[in-house]
């Protein structure tokens, strides 16, 4: 088999795979503008007389205050595991602290535990002091559960800086914070673009702790759509509206810093 059949037959495959993994999501964009009836048979519909009742109900049930929520909390948890994650990146990488090592497998470590482990002394703590469904903390909770992915992402772009850069900046009397925010920053901005994306689809895609650390005020989208889904039955059509309308937020953000995101990627991979 030459190069060119063998390239032929990758290409077909990675096409193959691309359609199988986007067809539920075109299926739910789908789904969302069928009338309930016709979402509900069992005998699916490709055509069909399009209709927005499904996005309707959605807004209807309040879905603007649930992304509200979802937004407020991915984006100040983005913001918070940031700000913690490029000093602490900082320190693991170029200016390395004494067993580096440890301290990165107790970073990663605590990603390893199960999140129902830690939910029942989280809520009482939380419950004690009165921050149940308060959309800041679980924000706060956000950033502290993502910010070990963060830091080790961020440390693999630190880790590429040239150190000759370093120590010019150094003999030039530049203090720590100078160094890092206006010499070592600036050349891991892709970097720090992919960690925040990461952090921001975590946030927004988390169910668990939004389910049990909120009731209403604080609810975000995630619980909010598996409402949906009751003692009557599945009502798919307004679920999948809905669940379009959830998706595009990270949709956008993912379009708006694909360049940034491949590049810093790509830059951690490369050692």
């Amino acid at each position: 088999m030459n190069r060119s059949v063998k390239g032929s037959l990758v290409t077909l495959l990675t096409w193959v795979l691309v359609l199988a993994f986007f067809f539920p999501v075109f299926w739910m964009i789908l789904n969302g503008f069928k009338p309930e009836s016709v979402a509900s048979s069992v005998h699916p519909k490709l055509f069909f007389s399009p209709s927005t009742e499904g996005y309707q109900l959605a807004m209807d049930r309040g879905m603007k205050g649930y992304l509200l929520n979802s937004l407020t909390a991915s984006v100040t948890a983005t913001i918070i595991a940031v700000v913690l994650a490029i000093p602490a990146a900082y320190a693991l990488s170029i200016r390395r602290v004494k067993n580096v090592e440890n301290a990165l497998s107790f970073f990663i470590s605590t990603r390893f535990m199960p999140l129902a482990a830690v939910v029942l002394p989280l809520f009482m703590i939380l419950k004690t002091l009165g921050l149940l469904d308060n959309i800041y903390m679980l924000a706060v909770v956000y950033g502290a559960v993502n910010l070990p992915v963060a830091v080790w992402m961020m440390r693999s772009f630190f880790l590429e800086v040239p150190f000759e850069i370093i120590e010019a900046c150094r003999v030039d009397g530049a203090g720590l914070g100078r160094e890092i925010f206006r010499v070592a920053l600036p050349l891991v901005l892709p970097g720090v673009a992919s960690a925040a994306l990461i952090t921001f689809i975590f946030s927004w895609n988390e169910y668990f702790l939004a389910t049990l650390l909120t009731s209403s005020a604080a609810r975000t989208t995630p619980p909010f759509l598996g409402s949906f889904v009751d003692g009557r039955g599945q009502f798919l059509a307004v679920l999948s509206a809905a669940a379009t309308i959830a998706a595009l937020p990270v949709i956008i953000a993912g379009w708006v810093a694909q360049k940034q995101l491949v590049r810093g990627l790509s830059m951690g991979a490369i050692k």
